[in-house]
């Protein structure tokens, strides 16, 4: 079959021949319908991600909208390696039907990017009800613009959105949230969310940047009288691995750090909440932007810039 292969660490996949998936007891094969390039999918066959085996050739991927014999068509994942989601036919475990009416390029896009954001907002939502505010540090890129819209969606009253560049977030703003412009600046980052903060903490930080930014939001927080409880919720760090968490914070209020991820995830929570976000995508409750590809241009949708999400489709 036809697949984009990633043949060593660091190269760009190619539309090459690769072996057939194989379908060992409890998969299906099924066929490919739409995948999108995804920043996790990148780091993973890099060789650099925390899940990645290092095993060469592999065909990258972690998602895909994939039609099975009978021709439903269903969300799917977590295939085994070497195999991944850009392939012509893939053999698969999970296949989550697609209700009526739903975009296969705009499922593909946005449940990794929206996900990311969903299961934290919606297990703060089951655990202690609507924050009234959430701070979201990394509001600009694809998955902080849907976080903003989740947030939206689920009833939060003020969503404040941390990101670069004042085109950007206008875009952001369009979408319903406060906006803050950070610099790299450690003092004036700070200075600039607890002005935004205006001397009450967020029920909820969704921070998809870690590194310095984090430590910058840090030192808002800390500074933030009284004694709100905040939700920290690490979800990516394309600022840095590594960020300083004060003690006087953890000490000064109710305050809880934690990461969210697939490994961190009750899968069957997971499942059940990416049933929900798949018809939030479809009823037209959230936006994703999304650039369809031939999979056997995959090598242009691989460098394509930043924007709108790529996708794989079949040819």
């Amino acid at each position: 079959m036809k697949a984009a292969v990633v043949t060593t660490a660091g190269r760009a996949p190619e539309y090459l021949d690769f072996p057939e998936p194989e379908a060992g007891q409890g998969l299906q094969v099924v066929d490919l319908v739409a995948a999108a390039i995804h920043p996790v999918v990148r780091h993973k066959a890099s060789g650099k991600h925390y899940s990645s085996t290092g095993r060469y050739p592999l065909v990258p991927g972690v998602d895909a909208v994939a039609r099975t014999s009978d021709g439903t068509l269903v969300y799917t994942g977590e295939i085994e390696a070497p195999w991944g989601t850009y392939a012509e036919r893939m053999a698969v475990a999970m296949a989550l039907p697609l209700p009526d009416g739903a975009d296969p390029v705009s499922v593909a896009a946005g449940i990794n990017p929206g996900m990311s954001s969903w299961m934290p907002l919606t297990g703060h939502v089951d655990e202690h009800g609507t924050p009234d505010t959430v701070l979201i540090l990394g509001v600009t890129g694809a998955a902080g613009g849907l976080a903003v819209q989740n947030a939206r969606a689920l009833g939060v009253r003020r969503v404040i959105g941390v990101g670069r560049g004042l085109d950007d977030l206008k875009r952001v703003a369009g979408l319903g949230a406060e906006t803050v412009e950070i610099v790299g600046d450690g003092e004036a980052d700070a200075a600039a969310i607890g002005a935004a903060l205006d001397g009450r903490a967020p029920d909820l930080v969704l921070d998809f940047l870690w590194g310095g930014a984090a430590e910058s939001a840090f030192q808002a927080l800390a500074n933030v009288p009284g004694n709100g409880a905040t939700s920290y919720v690490e979800i990516g760090s394309v600022v840095g691995e590594q960020a300083a968490v004060p003690a006087s914070l953890l000490r000064s209020r109710p305050f809880r750090l934690s990461g969210s991820g697939i490994g961190s995830f009750d899968m069957r929570r997971y499942f059940n909440e990416v049933a929900a976000y798949v018809q939030l995508i479809t009823d037209g409750k959230v936006e994703v932007a999304a650039q369809a590809y031939p999979l056997s241009r995959v090598s242009e949708a691989w460098a394509a810039p930043a924007g709108p999400r790529p996708v794989l489709i079949a040819d």
